[in-house]
């Protein structure tokens, strides 16, 4: 028997004998495990160089971004993003997680300058790629870019899945308050196009222009603002005519679609009433072909059925937003909910490896 498949028998093995002396509940989770492979695709790292460099850019340049802030490096939440290692791994194995898709924590590295940011991109880059190959059926993972130096992220696009063997792109959002519908950061697009690399858009913090509203009640961060900030930006990206220039082009949008499958009838109709004739198609045919949305964070019967019926369950993937959100809540509520096994395994393992290339 392959290492990897023992090793998973090993686990369900495991698995099986705890629960058979827990009754026959737990029996009969524990044989649905045996059925899935789940791949969890919002799953958030850290670097030591990276968090070390934003604590310096924080204390160096306190009103550049507004509400940017760092739990302290010995926090729990800290080591559990910094641990590429047997921790993360033992927390995967206890909420059932086969394999987690990587990606760097927001902001990332877009809050330097083009040259800090690209540099420490690249070395984000090398340590993933390194962490991968020590455990190649456990990770999988995203190739950080600097947005701020286009040229430069396109050629780290290129490395990434070319050298590195990444899986594909993450950008958390803006980048010093610019979205990626101006055309001078299309040259990252064309790269993930030429490389068939999905985006994987992850959000922020509104950026100063729009964040005073969301200062009070917490609404800054996922209260509110990270989901009205990425959808927004996503918006944007759907009417300025960029999936016209790169009809290949994919973008994977967490948080069941940061709220925009409830709103793609309204797209349409307001679209067609404000003659939007820069764009060739209506925005929610864009968003049915060029985008994927994932699970994260958001564990509620009611939006994955709307999303099923208005996306299909080729277009949803599992993630559970580690170690924001806990493992076992995602793979309890996927397990127990509503749907039919065939879109239950597509959502969990199948959509994963053709999205973002896993083998």
């Amino acid at each position: 028997m392959p290492d990897k498949s023992r090793r998973k028998f090993l686990r369900h093995s495991a698995m099986i004998s705890t629960a058979a002396a827990l009754g026959p509940a737990a029996v009969a989770r524990a044989a649905t495990d045996s059925e899935y492979f789940r791949i969890a695709t919002e799953e958030t790292f850290g670097t030591s160089e990276v968090y070390d460099a934003t604590a310096a850019f924080i204390a160096g340049n306190p009103t550049d971004e507004v509400g940017l802030g760092l739990p302290p490096k010995a926090a729990s939440l800290t080591q559990q993003l910094l641990d590429l290692g047997d921790g993360r791994l033992a927390a995967m194995d206890a909420g059932r997680i086969d394999m987690q898709l990587l990606s760097l924590w927001s902001p990332g590295v877009q809050i330097f300058g083009p040259q800090q940011g690209t540099e420490l991109a690249k070395h984000t880059n090398e340590l993933l790629a390194a962490a991968i190959g020590e455990h190649p059926d456990r990770f999988a993972g995203l190739t950080t870019i600097a947005p701020q130096d286009p040229a430069a992220a396109a050629m780290e696009i290129e490395r990434g899945m070319s050298t590195l063997k990444l899986n594909g792109v993450l950008i958390n959002s803006y980048t010093k308050g610019e979205y990626l519908d101006d055309r001078k950061f299309w040259p990252i697009f064309e790269a993930a196009q030429a490389n068939d690399a999905t985006i994987y858009m992850h959000p922020r913090k509104p950026p100063p222009q729009m964040y005073a509203p969301f200062a009070d009640y917490s609404m800054d961060s996922p209260m509110w603002g990270f989901h009205a900030e990425a959808s927004t930006h996503a918006i944007r990206l759907l009417l300025c005519g960029v999936f016209d220039e790169f009809p290949k082009l994919r973008i994977a949008l967490g948080h069941m679609g940061e709220g925009l499958p409830f709103w793609l009838d309204r797209f349409d109709k307001i679209a067609a009433r404000e003659q939007l004739t820069t764009i060739k198609r209506k925005p929610s045919d864009y968003f049915r072909d060029n985008f994927v949305i994932t699970t994260s964070g958001m564990f509620w019967d009611p939006i994955l059925e709307l999303s099923l019926k208005v996306l299909g369950p080729e277009r949803i993937l599992f993630g559970v937003d580690y170690p924001f959100a806990p493992s076992d809540a995602g793979t309890r509520w996927l397990d127990d909910a509503p749907i039919s096994h065939e879109n239950r395994r597509m959502i969990y393992e199948e959509n994963a490896r053709r999205v973002f290339h896993i083998r």
